[in-house]
């Protein structure tokens, strides 16, 4: 989708639907003397009488340029502050021109309280009217176009924020395809292969560890983990390294993703219920890809090296059992008690490798447990770690894009449910506190000295229903976070 920007005067804008925001903190709608803006000034009043609720409908004469104006209200939309009620808007009123057929929307922003805004528009607008329709025999073709109203002496910082949030809401898009795509189409070596072209269109170093390679080094996780599956484990690494970055920053950033493209649980087979979403149990591992994908077009002044364990977990004959025990890369003894806790196997791979890069602060992203998702529900992930400025600085980001994160503790006393007389730790803790466990184990396996935060995406990775701007469906939640992770950097970690 297409989205353009507007900077003429509003009596010169031609569109099927025209849509402006009543906020009464914010003014972003400037009601000039038009069609438009006398039926702007009636909307406005009419909500401040608590005439209207949430959005009225306004249609035209078949003479005036503006066809149909859609005025919607943030006084009822109190879940979510004033950007994330645009971008929710921006997506219900693309919904309602594909539903009345209108082939132009523009959304109005032309105050100057309203410039600020423009890129959230964009990312409504795109994460909005995405689909994922590529297998249905009839798709839904029609795409309107898309515009945004802004002034003249906005047009330069308009253009900027069309750019970022364009460049970052496309990759979004590109991740909730993969992780939307069935398992049968998606594999590790997949995922390399989408590694090899990410690096190649955005000038990213890349490496690829296939399974003799993993064997070669001493990456036991993962190739414990794929051993059922006919398709091989694969480690990605994907360098950035920016330019503009200062030469004596010491900080070198490291993001770390779970790839797990199909989990039956391996012999610990999951319930049939619920296991087709298990093609998304690779999610973290794709919102690696894509924040990287994105960090090449932007170019951040950060160091950042992107890192993504995959295997598919299958009860094969070859298949680990409950109660091996692997050596991980850092020399301590894992008891796999069950092979369904595989995604912090592989990740004690990633994390080692973070450390061999060099990285000083790791941001570990998973669909880890469903702990998680009973403890917080769908719309808000896990955060821990073991740097509070690093889990600050990713809750601040995820805030600046709506995307949300509750801080979890790393409980030392619940350690002794990860102990086996077998090994040095065992795969899992007991009956509760699934997601603490999970941290505490994965805390074993940090490289010394590095600040690192674990990111457990388990509930919003996907969605059953629609959810603020989002189709059912992959969310691709994470990318615009550890985006911006890296975009703030600088000021969080060397200002």
């Amino acid at each position: 989708m297409q989205v353009t920007l507007f900077s003429r005067p509003l009596d010169q804008l031609k569109a099927d639907l025209a849509v402006a925001i009543y906020d009464p903190d914010t003014r972003f709608m400037k009601a000039e003397d038009s069609e438009i803006g006398r039926a702007f000034e009636k909307a406005r009043q009419g909500f401040r009488q608590e005439r209207y609720k949430r959005e009225v409908f306004w249609t035209f004469g078949s003479d005036s340029p503006i066809k149909n104006l859609l005025v919607f209200s943030t006084t009822l939309s109190k879940s979510y502050n004033v950007w994330e009620n645009l971008k929710i808007f921006a997506a219900r009123s693309l919904g309602h021109a594909v539903d009345y057929g209108f082939k132009h929307v523009a959304f109005v922003l032309n105050h100057p309280d309203g410039a600020p805004f423009v890129g959230k528009v964009v990312e409504g607008y795109l994460l909005g009217g995405y689909r994922f329709d590529k297998y249905k025999k009839d798709s839904d073709a029609l795409r309107p176009k898309v515009s945004i109203v802004t002034r003249d002496e906005d047009l330069a910082a308009s253009r900027n924020r069309l750019h970022r949030y364009k460049t970052v809401s496309d990759e979004v898009n590109r991740c909730r395809d993969m992780v939307n795509e069935p398992g049968a189409a998606v594999y590790p070596e997949t995922l390399a292969r989408l590694a090899r072209k990410v690096a190649s269109e955005t000038k990213l170093g890349c490496t690829i560890l296939n399974d003799k390679q993993l064997e070669k080094q001493g990456y036991r996780g993962l190739l414990a983990v794929g051993k059922g599956s006919i398709h091989p484990p694969r480690m990605i690494i994907l360098r950035y390294k920016s330019p503009r970055r200062a030469k004596t920053s010491p900080h070198h950033l490291a993001l770390v993703g779970k790839g797990i493209t199909f989990d039956t649980g391996g012999i610990s087979l999951k319930p049939s219920e619920g296991m087709a979403t298990m093609k998304g149990d690779m999610a973290g591992g794709a919102a690696v890809v894509y924040a990287m994908a994105a960090i090449g077009r932007l170019k951040p002044a950060v160091q950042v090296t992107g890192i993504v364990a995959t295997a598919e977990n299958f009860p094969g004959a070859n298949a680990q059992r409950p109660g091996d025990i692997l050596v991980a890369k850092n020399g301590k003894s894992i008891t796999v008690d069950n092979t369904d806790a595989e995604g912090r196997l592989v990740l004690t791979d990633a994390l080692a490798r973070a450390g061999e890069e060099k990285a000083t602060h790791i941001v570990d992203i998973a669909t880890l447990t469903g702990s998680c998702v009973r403890a917080l529900g769908n719309s808000v992930a896990g955060i821990m770690g073991t740097s509070p400025e690093l889990v600050k600085a990713v809750i601040d980001s995820g805030r600046n894009h709506g995307e949300a994160f509750w801080e979890l503790p790393l409980v030392e006393e619940y350690k002794e449910m990860l102990k086996t007389p077998y090994a040095d730790i065992n795969n899992i803790g007991g009956k509760v506190a699934g997601v603490i466990t999970a941290g505490l184990f994965l805390r074993e396996f940090v490289p010394d000295g590095a600040a690192w935060a674990h990111l457990d995406i388990a509930g919003p990775f996907i969605m059953e229903k629609k959810w603020k701007y989002y189709t059912e469906g992959a969310t691709g939640f994470g990318v615009k976070t550890l985006v911006d992770l890296c975009e703030q950097f600088p000021e969080y970690f060397e200002s």
